[in-house]
Parts: C-alpha cells; sequence; structure tokens
C-alpha cells in the first residue's frame, strides 16, 4: 500500500463494507464507515473523504493518530526486541509499571493484560483471593464483555444471552451512597466503580460519592476497585479521575488511552490487594509486550511534556461551553468532564444526530438514545474544537424539525 493509502482509496467505502460483511462475524453488525488513514484529530474514509474525530477509538486515541512520538517508540522497540512473553524480562515492560505507580503516587504491583476487559478479570481474581466471594458493581456499569467482566456489567441486555454468568454480584443504583452502605458487607470481596459511568452515557456521580465509596468498604474491608479504563490516562484532565476526589482505590485498572491507539490493559493494585496474585494464579502470553509497552511510555511522556492534562482541562471547557452556548432546544444537557462530554438530548434521536454530523464530517458516538459521547484525542486544537462546534450545531439543525414536531 502507498504511504497515503491512496489503494485503498481507490476501493471505495462499498467495496470494504462488503469485504468486511463476507468474513467477519457479525456482533458488530457491519461498522458505518471504512476508515484507511489518520493524521493527528482528522481521518480519512476510502473515498478520500475527511472527518473530524471526536470518536478517538472510543477515548483510545489519547494524542490523536499517527502521533511521531507513538510512531517512533514502536518502530524502535519492534526494531530491537519484540514480544518475549512472561518468562523473561523486558525493559520497557518494567518502566512503564514504574511510571505507573509514580503516577498514581503509590507504592504498589501491575499486572499488564491486552484490554480493559481483562484488567478488570484481573481485579475480579485478586477480590477472589481474599477469600471472600461477594462482589457489589452499579446498574448502568460497564466493565467489559468476557464472562468475569460481564458479570460485574451492570447492563441486563449486554448479559442476558449469556446467563448463567458467574460470581455473587449484588448490583445498586449508581451514585446512591444510601445503597452502598446496604450492599457492602464483611462478606464482600470487592466494589467496583467508574468514576463516571461513560457507556452509559457518561453519568458523572454527585460530589463525594467516590469518598464514600472509600470510607465504606474501607470499614468493612473490602477492596475499592476504581474502573478508570475510560476516564483514565488524563481522559478528565487528572491521569486518574478519582484523583479529583483524593480517594485511594485498592485497586485501579486501566486501558484504552494508556496504550494511545496500542491495545494494553493494567491493573495496580495498593496494599496487602498487591500480594495477592502469587505465581501461577493469573497470567497472559501477550501480558506487558514491550513494544506496545514502549508506545504506552510514549503517550505517557508526551503528556507529561506537553503539559497535555492542562490542556484537557481547557479544551474540555471550551468545548461544553460551545456546546452550552448553542441553546440548541434538541439539547437538554451537556454532562461530564475534560474531554469526555455527553451531550444529552431532549428526544431519542442520538443515531439520527450522529448520521448528521458525519454528514457535516464529524464523528461522534451515539451511545445511548438520547445520549452523545464526545472523545476526541487529548491534543485537539482550540480551531478543532470551534469547527466541531460549527458543524455539530449544524447537524443538531438539520434534525430538530422532525423530532421536535414529533415529540
Amino acid at each position: 500500500m502507498s504511504d497515503d493509502g491512496a489503494d485503498i482509496i481507490g476501493a471505495g467505502n462499498t467495496a470494504l463494507a462488503h469485504r468486511w460483511q463476507g468474513v467477519m462475524m457479525d456482533n458488530f453488525g457491519t461498522p458505518r464507515l471504512p476508515l484507511v488513514r489518520g493524521r493527528g484529530t482528522r481521518v480519512w474514509d476510502a473515498e478520500g473523504t475527511e472527518y473530524l474525530d471526536f470518536v478517538g477509538g472510543i477515548a483510545v486515541n489519547s494524542l490523536g493518530h499517527a502521533h511521531p512520538a507513538v510512531v517512533r517508540a514502536v518502530a524502535e522497540q519492534i526494531g530491537s526486541l519484540g514480544h518475549v512473553s512472561n518468562l523473561f524480562i523486558a525493559e520497557p515492560t518494567v518502566h512503564l509499571a514504574e511510571r505507573l505507580l509514580r503516577i498514581a503516587g503509590r507504592a504498589g504491583r501491575v499486572y499488564f493484560s491486552n484490554s480493559g476487559a481483562e484488567a478488570n478479570e484481573a481485579a475480579l481474581k485478586i477480590g477472589r483471593l481474599t477469600g471472600r466471594t461477594h462482589m457489589v458493581a452499579t446498574t448502568g456499569g460497564f466493565h467489559g464483555r468476557t464472562m468475569g467482566a460481564l458479570a460485574l456489567t451492570g447492563q441486563p441486555d449486554k448479559q442476558r444471552p449469556f446467563h448463567p454468568l458467574p460470581g455473587d454480584v449484588s448490583h445498586v443504583p449508581y451514585g446512591d451512597v444510601a445503597a452502598l452502605r446496604a450492599a457492602v458487607t464483611p462478606k464482600t470481596a470487592l466494589l467496583i466503580l467508574e468514576p463516571v459511568q461513560g457507556e452509559n452515557g457518561v453519568i458523572v456521580p454527585p460530589p463525594g460519592y467516590l469518598r464514600a465509596a472509600r470510607e465504606i468498604t474501607a470499614a468493612t474491608g473490602t477492596l475499592l476497585v476504581l474502573d478508570e479504563i475510560q476516564t483514565g490516562i488524563g481522559r478528565t484532565g487528572r491521569w486518574f479521575a478519582a484523583q479529583a476526589e483524593d480517594v485511594e482505590a485498592d485497586v485501579v485498572t486501566l486501558a484504552k488511552g494508556l496504550g494511545g491507539g496500542l491495545p494494553i490493559g493494567a491493573t495496580l493494585a495498593f496494599g496487602a490487594a498487591a500480594e495477592l496474585l502469587t505465581p501461577g494464579t493469573h497470567g497472559s502470553t501477550f501480558s506487558g509486550n514491550p513494544v506496545v509497552c514502549a508506545g504506552a511510555l510514549a503517550v505517557l511522556d508526551t503528556i507529561e511534556r506537553a503539559g497535555i492534562l492542562e490542556h484537557v482541562t481547557r479544551a474540555g471547557g471550551r468545548l461544553r461551553a460551545g456546546l452550552e452556548a448553542l441553546a440548541h432546544p434538541l439539547v437538554r444537557e451537556v454532562r461530564g468532564s475534560g474531554l469526555l462530554l455527553g451531550v444529552v438530548l431532549g428526544a431519542k434521536a442520538a443515531a439520527r444526530v450522529q448520521q448528521a454530523a458525519q454528514d457535516h464530517g464529524l464523528l461522534v458516538n451515539a451511545v445511548a438514545p438520547d445520549v452523545i459521547r464526545l472523545a476526541p484525542p487529548l491534543t485537539v486544537s482550540d480551531r478543532e474544537v470551534d469547527i466541531f462546534l460549527d458543524g455539530f450545531g449544524a447537524a443538531l439543525s438539520e434534525v430538530s424539525d422532525e423530532v421536535l414536531t414529533a415529540v
């Protein structure tokens, strides 16, 4: 393939969609658009049409597409040492673990995996090794689709085809402290929470919720697991979203933005929880792959050196203020933190708004029937935010007459 993807572009969107349908399992359906090239916050489809990417691989592409630091780190590492398995030590793996613990500001231990679901599976196993079996999670929470992580996921439609699920799991309303107090007991192994429920429509808990969860779990000897898979690595303007409330969990799970486009998960454990996994209790062939770890280190280096955490706070504020300033009758609320925002609509029109936005050269995610999720690269510029706001306002206007008339 040529550097600019010209031969794929010549194939066209429809041709690539037909090829997908011919060979891929149908669990995703047919995705709405083939993409063949990206640079920063912009991507191009197979017909050469350019889009502003405010999906970001679902909060994965921290530095956008083809960031030079990540490209360089991956190329250098694969050119010197590729996969070695967990039978041997690779320096980038150790370096990344050290770096994550430094970011957390605490001594602990790290287990690397390949995805967020796997990071949560490791957390589940850590919980089981306490000798307790009961677990508490929240309704609407999303922790992955592997069987253990799915048992923790509080979304019945995703769970139903796979019953019976493993584990003794209680689900309680998200944001409800009284429900936590009632559910978490001295028999509870772990409580798992997202600091912001991303997959459920970017739901933000009330102030003090995470701190109350910490107090409740400390009183019962229960592990507090914070699923920072979507909120972590700068997405909300801090390395970990829970740092905004100075909450220290026993276990923190990461993925998505950590690899900046490369598949990696991480389970960070602290205190007694850090010592529960012992030889033979868990593993993965690709755990701590040095190429992926080198890419993740490049992500962390760039975020730190370029002051991207501060930029996320400013850019997220600009995006939110701009969305609110649209004062569009179809928009009921804008919620979220940093560059993880949910545009809540006054009708179940998210799919139509998503398509209208695409027609205006913008990629967004209809995460719920009435919510558009925005998770652009953390490097998104002020100019790109302004371009997005213009196009998104136009997309809203295109669908509003039809939707509001129906309402």
